[in-house]
């Protein structure tokens, strides 16, 4: 019984740390795929629509017989949740590696965090007892990813690694200018503002509509057709909705099944077992892997600081 016990309550653990391998794969994929000339927002929308084609099949045969009828407030909770966790989300932070590192989208992620604490304090979503060893713990904890984002963002340090190889000259953070690199920070902030309050939304969701499948589905299509529409206004050529590398296709695919489709799933898992900010503590880990994958495989400069 208590083998059990300690089984049930690792593996919401166990599943956050496969989601922050699978977020770092995906954010070292799209950087690499916009640096080869994608467009965030045609990733966005490709992204979403690939995830909505992956989980309806899936929403329809598992839960159709046990799934209730689309009430005018689930859906308004959706469509608020697909625009803030998928479409906005999701392209601020692709805009973001566009203009910076992927090692400072992650870094400066360690803010999400924190404003997920805050607004969940501040919404009663989660207790904060500071005459207690636990809540003496989490304001620690906040201070430190506070303080530790700001350093990562205001201090610009001295390489940490060798000289990069030629073919990523290009991609070094001096050559980005600061206006574009300014850019880029907004991107990440308003990244991190969208998904806290996102986190916060889908726990009340999952409460009311308790169906991870179906939920996830439709939001996937919801954001798919929001970020269609300003695509499709904003990109009226042709060009940059054609994708024909296979590494575009595999990034698309990924990003869209494996980062968008069964990330989502488990993360709403994840939340409806443990709450928003128990979710949001596992951010930092990201940082670590897309760290080891930007310079191990990428070849991109390490910094101490930004």
């Amino acid at each position: 019984m208590i083998g059990l016990t300690m089984g049930s309550s690792c593996l919401p653990v166990a599943v956050m740390l496969c989601l922050n391998v699978v977020a770092a794969v995906m954010v070292s994929l799209v950087k690499v795929a916009m640096n080869g000339g994608m467009n965030p927002l045609v990733i966005v929308t490709l992204q979403q629509l690939t995830a909505s084609v992956f989980l309806a099949p899936i929403a329809f045969f598992k839960e159709r017989k046990s799934r209730p009828k689309l009430t005018l407030e689930i859906f308004a909770y959706i469509f608020v949740s697909a625009a803030l966790g998928a479409a906005l989300r999701q392209y601020m932070i692709f805009v973001a590696l566009r203009y910076t590192t992927a090692t400072f989208v992650t870094a400066f992620s360690n803010i999400a965090p924190v404003l997920t604490f805050l607004l969940a304090v501040a919404t009663r979503s989660e207790a904060l007892n500071l005459k207690c060893r636990t809540g003496m713990a989490k304001l620690a904890g906040t201070l430190v990813s506070l303080g530790g984002a700001m350093v990562l963002t205001l201090y610009k340090g001295v390489a940490l690694t060798h000289a990069m190889s030629p073919h990523s000259q290009h991609h070094r953070p001096e050559t980005v200018s600061r206006g574009k690199w300014t850019l880029g920070t907004v991107a990440i902030l308003g990244n991190c503002v969208c998904l806290s309050c996102w986190f916060l939304l889908h726990g009340r969701l999952a409460k009311k509509y308790p169906h991870v499948y179906s939920c996830n589905a439709l939001m996937s299509m919801l954001s798919f057709l929001q970020v269609a529409v300003v695509g499709l206004c904003t990109q009226r050529s042709i060009t940059p909705w054609i994708i024909t590398s296979k590494f575009q296709i595999l990034t698309v695919l990924y990003a869209g099944i494996v980062g968008c489709g069964v990330s989502f799933v488990l993360v709403t898992w994840c939340i409806e077992k443990r709450g928003a900010v128990f979710v949001a503590a596992f951010i930092p880990v990201v940082q670590i892997i897309v760290s080891v994958i930007d310079f191990s495989i990428l070849h991109e400069q390490l910094y101490l600081g930004r």
